[in-house]
């Protein structure tokens, strides 16, 4: 225990260390970044050269990054994944960013931390000022080269502004790390040697904490198992039953339909991919996220909504007939046809092929019911997307969604 308890003090030490020195690394190439971008778009504006533009959005992408980690760890709750993503788009080492967000996360109101985060934050405005002047001088030179001086000397000269606002906070933020981390190195020092002198004493303390201790682990013990419960019937990202939970569920329904009919609904969305290819995983998965609250709305409480997979969802309607199953399905496909994403400045239209399985024979198969549904929301993509598709036990019975019957009608 003595040799266990001095190791995790060495490591945490280490951990400490290690997550400042990324940070200083980290702050050599947000600084360097910076820098560049006012470079780059200097450089352009009295060249016009597109590549002079790519490589000022290229290093300016590098601090945005970085803002939008810190953005994501200062909220409640703190959004790891974003932060993630926006150190590792900061150009940070991927094995550096878990300490950069650990030690922000814990340390953030130490003295030297929270000053360099200070000057960290006092950079914002002009990031943005940055941004916004990259366009300005990008929508003057479309019709060629300024050709007022004054006009070319006014906005060199605010690059030079900015250039130096930058230029004094990242020395401000460099200053800090270093004498922060002096000060940490002899801290740890000391705090290793009285651990080393006083381990003795607290195994006797920790003696008369083994009782609270266990049924402190107990607790955890079963928090742990709940948890673990629910990630394994669970979607992580959307929160909705995963296929695994959805299946058990069909199961059980097929086995015990009662009176009525068990609506099977399976949902594609409709060139999902194009979000993902034109601006990122981050806006594909916010549209999941999306689309899943909009899947629950206005469900009872014996209904069923998953995430199978993808961009593939499955909705199980216990006790409903078919007439009621494809009115719900064609509700949830107007809804979406309604609902637009938007993201960062474009905004796409989201659809989905809906196919229904309507079963009230109990000798229905679980692999026979999805085989059903599946055919359906295929044929329904064949039929052009957004649409509602229905699959049939009979083949003399056809089911038609509400805006066909409508369009019928009409």
């Amino acid at each position: 225990m003595v040799v266990v308890l001095q190791a995790t003090i060495a490591g945490f030490s280490l951990e400490v260390m290690s997550s400042v020195r990324a940070y200083v690394a980290g702050e050599a190439l947000w600084s360097r970044s910076q820098k560049n971008a006012v470079y780059f778009l200097n450089l352009y504006l009295h060249s016009g050269e597109a590549s002079r533009f790519v490589q000022y959005q290229s290093s300016l992408a590098i601090p945005i990054g970085d803002e939008y980690a810190r953005w994501a760890l200062e909220r409640d709750p703190v959004d790891v994944e974003t932060a993630r993503i926006g150190f590792l788009q900061g150009g940070n080492h991927p094995d550096d960013v878990p300490g950069l967000i650990w030690l922000f996360r814990y340390f953030n109101q130490v003295s030297f931390l929270r000053e360099a985060i200070r000057e960290w934050t006092a950079t914002d405005p002009m990031l943005l000022e940055l941004s916004v002047f990259g366009e300005v001088i990008r929508n003057e030179l479309k019709s060629g080269p300024i050709q007022d001086s004054g006009r070319l000397q006014f906005l060199s000269s605010r690059l030079s502004e900015l250039n130096r606002q930058f230029t004094w906070h990242a020395e401000r933020f460099s200053t800090v790390l270093g004498e922060g981390s002096r000060a940490i190195k002899v801290i740890l020092t000391c705090i290793n040697i009285v651990t080393a002198m006083t381990l003795i004493l607290l195994l006797v303390w920790h003696t008369r904490r083994l009782v609270l201790q266990r049924q402190a682990f107990e607790d955890a013990l079963h928090a742990e198992k709940e948890r673990l419960a629910f990630q394994a019937s669970h979607d992580q990202l959307t929160g909705l039953a995963n296929r695994r939970a959805f299946e058990a569920r069909l199961q059980s329904e097929l086995e015990s339909i009662a009176a009525g009919s068990l609506g099977l609904v399976l949902l594609d969305l409709d060139q999902f991919k194009n979000v993902n290819d034109t601006c990122g995983h981050l806006a594909g998965d916010r549209l999941l996220c999306r689309v899943a609250e909009l899947l629950r709305q206005d469900r009872q409480p014996h209904d069923l909504v998953a995430r199978l997979g993808g961009d593939e969802f499955g909705l199980i309607l216990p006790q409903r007939s078919p007439v009621d199953t494809v009115d719900i399905a064609e509700r949830l496909r107007r809804s979406l046809e309604l609902f637009s994403f938007p993201w960062d400045d474009r905004c796409f239209a989201v659809t989905a092929s809906i196919g229904i399985a309507c079963i009230a024979e109990r000798d229905t198969t679980l692999e026979e019911a999805m085989r059903r549904a599946d055919a359906a929301c295929y044929r329904a993509k064949e039929k052009g997307r957004n649409r509602v598709q229905v699959e049939s036990t009979r083949p003399d019975g056809v089911l038609v969604a509400s805006r066909h019957r409508e369009a019928a009608r009409a």
